[in-house]
């Protein structure tokens, strides 16, 4: 029996999203889709994930918020069962904010771990941690992976504040779970 070789990158062979690049594929647009929040526990993530699934079902069509967690621990990536919760209960996942060093570092790899899983994933970094976010997702294979950034700091702002960033970012997020590739 041939030795297997575990790849650390999180990289599988032969699945759909590999051959995309890791890229889960998109369906276009947001209707009837069931959106996944997952939040990293940095103060306000919550709230701007929560006004940015409002948001996808009141002015996008999607069908649903159908799943919200919060992450045991900002700094460690998802596991496969959460994944596989997350497969199970909806179309695309929104998750961030990324305002940390190992809280956006984990985000990006959230994002990958989802779309390797065939998931559509938006993440939400703020600017002071691109070279961060670019880093982690060099390490899992995916250099050229796509997040959404935002103005740092996200964890102070008021909630009137958070709810306009939802609203601003809303044409990149949509873009990021919707966009089908030529």
């Amino acid at each position: 029996m041939p030795n297997a070789i575990l790849d650390p990158t999180g990289r599988g062979a032969g699945s759909n999203a590999a051959a995309r690049g890791g890229r889960a594929e998109r369906h276009g647009d947001l209707t009837g889709l069931r959106v996944g929040l997952l939040d990293n526990t940095k103060h306000n993530a919550m709230l701007f994930l929560q006004e940015v699934g409002e948001l996808l079902v009141s002015r996008h069509g999607a069908a649903a918020v159908s799943i919200v967690e919060t992450k045991a621990n900002f700094s460690v990536p998802v596991d496969d069962s959460i994944v596989s919760r997350y497969r199970q209960a909806c179309d695309v996942v929104i998750t961030g904010v990324g305002d940390c060093g190992s809280c956006s570092a984990a985000a990006v790899a959230d994002g990958i771990n989802f779309e390797r899983a065939g998931i559509p994933a938006a993440v939400v970094l703020t600017d002071a941690f691109i070279v961060t976010g670019r880093t982690m997702a060099e390490v899992h294979g995916a250099p050229d992976y796509e997040w959404i950034t935002t103005e740092h700091p996200m964890a102070s702002l008021s909630a009137d504040e958070v709810r306009e960033r939802a609203v601003r970012l809303m044409p990149q997020i949509v873009d990021a779970l919707a966009r089908v590739d030529s």
